[in-house]
């Protein structure tokens, strides 16, 4: 059912109401169902019962969404939570969980009563001979009314999607920060165990040989030699820390190029395609390679897998990004530190990762990031790597 831009006509408003009236019994043996599930969901039974009332409760309110978006101009979206990922406990209580659950559960209540009432009034006054006059002037109102009426229980309103919009923004500018003081930490002691180390020695062995370059030269030349040795590895070091920070090949080839690039490290074959041309802003970018770069990694590790996929994409003003594998299956996000330090990067641009991972396989991680792109300076890569 699409919303129309034109307004129902007087028959078509009266059948909605129609149609309202036949599923009052259907909203009333759901409710009943709903409440008992949640009831006996302590003895497991529930569990089965509201796999069965929840999804037929909101396919009742979506329907009814479609007709009040129709009589009143305007689609009202089911602002219902993304699935939750898991077996039937984490379902559950993901519905449990969303707002909007309640909201239905409350409006199936309205709509058998108040709701009942509006549109009983609207079929009847056409079908009675003395009201058609009524009819013709009161339907539309009457059906207006409904609508708001539905609107009003089966959409947020404006505060309330602000202040969740508040407490989100909240909740991943904290974690933001805390991985950032964590980076932080790490990149202070990989520099000071790793580099600050080796310029450390590299200036006593050239103190030393400056002292010994008069008595023995040939130590001193050996210690020079050293010295040189030093600084190379120093240099490997801080070129590692650097990399860790924004790897060079981000920067010159962009996000397919350098994914692909990480790819080609991979131990099994993985193909990488990119169905868009320009680029994510640079921070963007950048937490986009290292999630791509962990899945990798776990895909390595865990997976067993002997092949693996990634495709990007972009579109609505989002970059989405599919990593798969054909592996065993079995992963869950909140099982290690890797998966969830994936979720705390994308959450600061408030981006989403959704994990799908049966027993078997295959696993596919989705990861969305609102952005915008910039237009192309590096030319896409793709094919199997």
């Amino acid at each position: 059912m699409s919303t129309s831009s034109q307004p129902p006509s007087r028959l078509r408003l009266t059948s909605y109401a129609a149609l309202q009236l036949l599923l009052v019994v259907p909203s009333v043996l759901v409710f009943v169902l709903v409440v008992l599930g949640g009831v006996l969901v302590v003895a497991w039974i529930g569990l089965g019962v509201l796999l069965v009332a929840v999804p037929a409760c909101r396919w009742l309110a979506n329907t009814h969404r479609t007709m009040a978006g129709r009589v009143l101009g305007t689609p009202i979206p089911d602002q219902y939570q993304p699935r939750p990922e898991g077996g039937v406990v984490a379902k559950v209580t993901g519905w449990a969980t969303d707002p909007m659950t309640w909201r239905d559960l409350a409006w199936l209540l309205v709509s058998a009563t108040a709701g009942f009432a509006l549109s009983l009034v609207a079929v009847v006054l056409l079908i009675a001979v003395v009201t058609g006059a009524l009819w013709w002037y009161g339907v539309g109102p009457i059906m207006r009314a409904r609508s708001e009426m539905d609107r009003w229980l089966l959409s947020r309103g404006h505060t309330e999607v602000l202040e969740e919009r508040v407490q989100v923004l909240t909740e991943t500018r904290a974690e933001a920060i805390d991985h950032s003081a964590a980076e932080l930490r790490r990149i202070e002691r990989d520099l000071h165990d790793g580099a600050q180390a080796r310029l450390v020695a590299l200036s006593m062995s050239l103190g030393l040989a400056e002292s010994l370059y008069e008595t023995d030269p040939d130590a001193a030349q050996q210690m020079v030699a050293d010295a040189r040795s030093t600084s190379r590895a120093a240099l490997g070091e801080l070129r590692s820390v650097v990399r860790g920070i924004h790897p060079p090949v981000l920067a010159d080839r962009g996000i397919g190029g350098a994914v692909q690039a990480l790819a080609l490290d991979m131990a099994m074959p993985v193909s990488v395609e990119v169905r868009f041309e320009g680029r994510p802003p640079a921070p963007v970018e950048s937490a986009t390679y290292f999630a791509v770069a962990e899945c990798l990694a776990n895909i390595g590790k865990h997976s067993g897998a002997e092949h693996a996929w990634i495709a990007f994409s972009h579109g609505d003003g989002t970059l989405r990004v599919v990593v798969g594998d054909d592996g065993h299956g079995g992963a869950d996000p909140s099982a290690g530190t890797g998966m969830r330090g994936v979720m705390r990067r994308l959450s600061a641009f408030d981006g989403t990762m959704r994990v799908s991972s049966p027993s078997g396989g295959p696993t596919v991680v989705t990861l969305e990031v609102p952005c915008a792109l910039s237009s192309p300076r590096t030319t896409p890569s793709s094919g199997p790597a």
